[in-house]
Order: structure tokens, then sequence, then C-alpha cells
């Protein structure tokens, strides 16, 4: 958002995905790409705030059990130095608009095991739960009730309706043929078909090198 400074999230889950909601994520002012306007919002590209937006995933999504697809069109290492101002703009940009997720990753993992620990607790009170209702000996079991629901409900919103669980990652990376300062500013037809076929082959490399597609 151009006023805000805040990621605008278009979730499929919610609305329904028009071209103007394509179009609305493009305006890149450094290339005179101008904002575009779309339900009360001017919006710029995402990159300017992240170019790999895994927390908005991750909120957006309420499945616990995430795999992430992640395609990164900067290239993360380059062997060769630069030799100029534009070789060394150039891998400057790559830098700035690379794959930045990992933190993000860790976080995850992190939160994976709280909510394994929460799981495990979980089961455990529940059974103690039902060992004192079949004994009969607690006298305080509704007030253990009570507590447990609550319990209960604030471990299903963390464990199931905003899961921050990824079990697998799958990253796509561009192999760059050839280098130019502005070469994501080409929409040329011949470009973009070019650029679809360089993307089906290094998304079917990545694939058959994690399993999830035979060679």
């Amino acid at each position: 958002d151009l006023k805000t400074s805040e990621a605008v999230v278009f979730d499929s889950n919610l609305i329904d995905i028009d071209v103007d909601h394509i179009i609305g994520c493009i305006g890149f002012p450094f290339y005179g790409i101008g904002w575009n306007q779309k339900d009360g919002r001017y919006l710029w590209d995402g990159s300017l705030l992240s170019n790999t937006p895994l927390v908005e995933v991750i909120n957006s999504s309420p499945v616990s059990d995430k795999k992430v697809y992640i395609v990164n069109l900067f290239p993360r290492y380059q062997e060769e130095i630069p030799n100029d101002m534009l070789e060394a703009w150039h891998r400057a940009r790559d830098i700035m608009y690379t794959d930045r997720t990992d933190s993000n990753v860790r976080t995850s993992k992190i939160v994976s095991r709280y909510l394994s620990l929460l799981k495990d607790m979980h089961e455990f009170v529940t059974s103690s739960i039902q060992s004192n209702n079949n004994s009969d000996v607690n006298n305080d079991n509704k007030l253990n009730k009570e507590k447990f629901t609550k319990i209960e409900e604030e471990y299903d919103k963390l464990a199931h309706q905003r899961g921050a669980i990824i079990r697998e990652i799958v990253r796509i990376e561009r192999a760059e043929e050839s280098r130019s300062l502005f070469e994501d500013a080409d929409f040329s037809d011949e470009t973009i078909k070019k650029s679809i076929m360089q993307g089906e082959r290094d998304a079917e490399k990545a694939l058959v090198k994690k399993g999830n597609l035979l060679p």
C-alpha cells in the first residue's frame, strides 16, 4: 500500500483473484511503472517490502501441514565479482530482492516444537481429566473442565487455525543465463515466452531434485 507502507494480501480462499489484482502487484517506481488502484488502495510491487513474503503465507493459511514453493528470480550466489558499475548495480539488485526466508523458516521450526509440546501437554491433560471423571474422586471436576475447555480452545487456535508448521520447502532458483541490469523490466513477447520456458525447466529441475517429480 503506497500510503501506509503495509503489505496487502490477496487471498484466493477469501476472494476471486482477477486480472486487476495481478496488475495491482506490478507497479515499480524505479523503472517508471506507476502504481495501480484496487479496492480503494494505491498499490506498488510487493518486492518493495519483501520479495518472498513467507510470513504473509503463514498468516493467511489455516493449514498446519504446509508444503511451500519459493520461486527465487534473483540468484543468491554469484561466483564472479563485478567488474564495473553496471555489474555492481546488477549484483546489488540481486542481493536486495533475493530469497530471505531462512529466518522465517527457523522461526517456524521453533513454533513447531512449541506446538508439539503443547500437543503432548494437551493429551496428558485430556487423559488426566478423563481418569478423574471415571473415578469420580475429584470434587473440582466441573471447575477443571471449564479451565480445560479454555485451554483446548486456545490450543486449537494455535495448532490448527493459524498453523506455522512448514513440513517442506521447495526452492526454485532461476538459472541466470545472461545478465542485464534491466532484465526484470523487459516485457517483450520474446522475453516473456523465453522466461516461461526457462521457469518450467527450473521448476522441473527443483521438483526432480526434491523427489516430487520423476525425471
